[in-house]
């Protein structure tokens, strides 16, 4: 009984020491936390950003099979081109040019495209683009991306893009001050850069006289 009594006397004695106990011949350990590393925030990349004379789309833009009916998935898509659009008054001419695969009768694959085309500008000069600013075009099998003999290479080559025809481009002289280092804009000069708008014309013509000599991969529609 005694023993039991000592044990819980000393144990008492420990609980309610408020100063840090000394032990002879160690030394003091000290315990840091570290922090954990900051969680780098994920930035999605852009769905739409211009690049040189495109305006590249990352995401395709999807109509209902065999129509030129802009499904409501890619209604986000579609704001987001609009509003690239917008916020860049450089852009005077933009042409959009809709695609097909190889797949199917080749002067049904041409209208459809045509058809699609239309149906992206109409979406965005109802979200504020100016008609003038806009001309749609379908080039039906013309420039393939890939190979038409696989589905995966006919699904690539149904597509749309966006080419800037003509836009206003800022050339800049800038002198570096050698000692601050400070940049100081001496001249800007403001030129209007156009791209040929017979080219791709004369050459989707060429590519269609030369299809029409080949039969269709497959009997059936192209989508």
């Amino acid at each position: 009984m005694r023993t039991w009594l000592v044990i819980g006397t000393l144990g008492l004695g420990l609980v309610g020491c408020t100063k840090a106990v000394t032990f002879q011949g160690e030394s003091t350990l000290a315990v840091r936390a570290v922090p954990p590393a900051p969680v780098a925030e994920i930035v999605a990349p852009p769905r739409v950003e211009i690049r040189d004379n495109k305006i590249e789309i990352h995401e395709k833009i999807q109509f209902e099979y065999d129509k030129a009916t802009i499904m409501e998935a890619s209604f986000g898509l579609m704001n987001e081109i609009a509003d690239v659009i917008a916020k860049n008054p450089q852009i005077k001419q933009l042409r959009i040019e809709g695609y097909a695969s190889a797949e199917g009768d080749l002067t049904h694959n041409k209208q459809l495209s045509d058809a699609r085309a239309q149906s992206v500008m109409k979406y965005l000069t109802g979200k504020g683009i100016p008609t003038r600013t806009l001309t749609a075009m379908g080039f039906g099998i013309d420039r393939p991306v890939a190979d038409n003999s696989t589905e995966d290479g006919r699904e690539r080559n149904r597509r749309v893009e966006f080419v800037i025809l003509e836009q206003d481009v800022t050339q800049k002289k800038v002198e570096i001050d050698a000692k601050t280092g400070a940049e100081k804009v001496v001249s800007e000069e403001k030129q209007t850069v156009r791209a040929p708008a017979a080219e791709t014309t004369k050459e989707a013509k060429a590519t269609d006289d030369a299809a029409r000599a080949k039969p269709p991969v497959t009997p059936k529609k192209g989508g």
